[in-house]
Formats: C-alpha cells, structure tokens, sequence
C-alpha cells in the first residue's frame, strides 16, 4: 500500500482552469517545442487507463517533409468534399473556417490503435472489441490535458482519409488510425472553443444533462 495524496479544494480549481482551457488549437507559432516537454506530455499518456491494460495506443511522430505533404493533400481532398456537403449559406461558412493547422504546427503526432496486439490477452473487450480504440482515445486526451500544462496546444485533425494516411506513414496494417494531432504552441488563447467563436455550434445543452434511467 501506498499513501494516497490528497487533492484539495485549490487543486481541483486549478484542474478546472485546466479543463476550461483544453482548447483544440489551429493556428500554431513556428518555434518548436523542446523535446524534454514532449516527452513527458507522452509519459503521462502513457498512464492512461486502457481496457485489460491493452495499451494499444502507437504513437507516430510525422518529420518527413514528403509523409506531411501527402497528409496535407489528404485533408484538403476530404475537407472540399465535405464542404460541398453543405448548401447555401451552412457551405459558405464552412469555406471559411480554419479546421487544421497542418501546415504551421511543429509536431505532428499520428495516434494508432493496434488492433493485433496481445497485451491483456483480450480481457474487457469479447463483447465490445472497440473498447482498444477508445483506450486510445483516452491516451489522446491525457497526452492533450498534460501539453495544455506546458502551455502547449494540441489540435485534432479528423478531416483525413485514415487509410491514406496509414499508407503514407507505412505502419503495420494492423494499426488503426484514431487520431491526428497538431502540436505546438498558440498563436492566441481563447477560452471559448473556436467554432463557437465562429457561429458554427453553441453548446448542446441536452449534452450537459444527467439522464436518470
């Protein structure tokens, strides 16, 4: 047994603020990140939880130029096609939204769930296999929440073709592409989420509700 520590009231406020300000970023500042503080945002990723202790997240550092210039391409192929989704004046403010900011960000992680792996020997996920992609998704927020104290941004770029992606970074065919993340540093700080900001999306209230069943 070991002494558990006690979060206080000043803790937990802090870890509020924390929250509050986990905002997903895209327009990033060209300095890198120094590399002891990517290191530890991964290390306390690592201690996400993850189902039967699978740890299926295979975190990928993308510094090729030509590897970052296919990813590039794939976004802008999938983000006209999902513009043209929209009609009328929905389409036109799509147009001109900044959903990625591929091209700025300093670091670029590609997050996979390996979907081979052994580790766990398969306990927690007979019935539900998908709980190994939302272990990773955990691990994505962990690593999120810990560049967010180092006053790092992190942005999640969803607008991708994952097989593409998964071709261009040449990673085994049993990794399954969660999440792409651009990470450096803000060039601004908002407290409110961007497309809030932007007329997009207000907040869902029904999502802030606790259902009694």
């Amino acid at each position: 047994m070991t002494d558990v520590p006690a979060f206080d009231a000043s803790f937990r406020e802090t870890l509020a603020e924390l929250f509050a300000w986990r905002r997903d970023v895209r327009r990033f500042r060209p300095e890198p990140i120094a590399e002891s503080d990517l290191r530890a945002c991964l290390d306390l990723a690592h201690r996400s939880p993850s189902v039967g202790n699978s740890q299926p997240w295979r975190f990928v550092r993308v510094s090729d130029a030509a590897r970052r210039a296919a990813v590039v391409a794939s976004f802008e192929r999938c983000n006209r096609a999902a513009a043209s989704a929209y009609a009328d004046e929905r389409a036109a403010l799509y147009r001109t939204l900044k959903l990625a900011g591929l091209r700025e960000a300093p670091v670029h992680l590609a997050v996979f769930c390996d979907e081979a792996t052994g580790t766990g020997h398969g306990l927690g996920r007979a019935t539900m296999p998908e709980m190994l992609r939302y272990s990773v998704v955990g691990a994505v927020q962990g690593f999120w929440l810990a560049a967010r104290s180092f006053g790092i941004g992190v942005g999640w770029v969803s607008i991708l073709d994952p097989d593409c992606v998964s071709r261009s970074l040449d990673v085994p065919t049993s990794w399954h592409l969660v999440a792409y993340l651009c990470v450096g540093y803000p060039v601004e700080e908002h407290l409110d989420p961007e497309l809030v900001r932007h007329g997009w999306q207000g907040p869902d209230l029904e999502a802030c509700c606790l259902f009694e069943r």
